[in-house]
């Protein structure tokens, strides 16, 4: 019973034209589709100090109102080598009528966010809605994510964030450039 290879007749895809096509509540946010990868500069008042890092981005869907959501970033040096893994995150981000989003977001330190907002085909500004922590989870109040297309194959990534008794205020900011469709 279980010895046959098992058929997944239903791909991922990473851009509008890949083997499944996307659901048409998806238009507001197909140009995000495919794996973007850039640079970044962080700080946050309880850090020691700011810092630099890269960042890969995945977005894809299976053909339903949703977005598949991957990201991982790592410090690096000065001359771009990397120094050890910073932050990873996945979810998914639900596109409703009117370019309305709800998107799911959880990360390995213990922290679940639903945050809401817009897609107007060039810019996804999403803010939080509740989060949820596990009991040795940093304690994170809000944030307010930011993509914003420079062009067909740039864009530029504003994260703002509330924890640890800190008020709603700039953290991260990094140009991703696609590096698939």
């Amino acid at each position: 019973m279980f010895d046959a290879a098992p058929v997944y007749p239903y791909s991922e895809s990473y851009a509008p034209d890949g083997t499944t096509a996307p659901h048409e509540l998806l238009t507001p946010v197909l140009g995000l589709l495919g794996t973007w990868r850039g640079r970044g500069r962080g700080e946050y008042p309880t850090l020691d100090s700011d810092f630099t890092y890269a960042q890969e981005v995945t977005f894809s869907h299976d053909g339903r109102p949703f977005l598949k959501y991957e990201a991982r970033a790592w410090l690096i040096d000065a001359e771009g080598a990397p120094l050890r893994p910073a932050a990873r995150e996945s979810g998914w981000w639900r596109v409703q009528p009117g370019g309305r989003v709800e998107a799911l977001i959880t990360q390995p330190t213990g922290i679940a966010e639903i945050a809401v907002g817009t897609a107007d085909g060039t810019t996804v500004e999403l803010a939080t809605d509740g989060v949820g922590l596990t009991p040795t989870a940093k304690k994170v109040a809000a944030t307010l994510r930011r993509y914003t297309a420079a062009d067909a194959d740039t864009f530029d990534f504003v994260h703002e964030l509330a924890a640890v008794g800190q008020p709603l205020q700039h953290h991260l900011a990094a140009r991703l450039h696609r590096t698939t469709a």
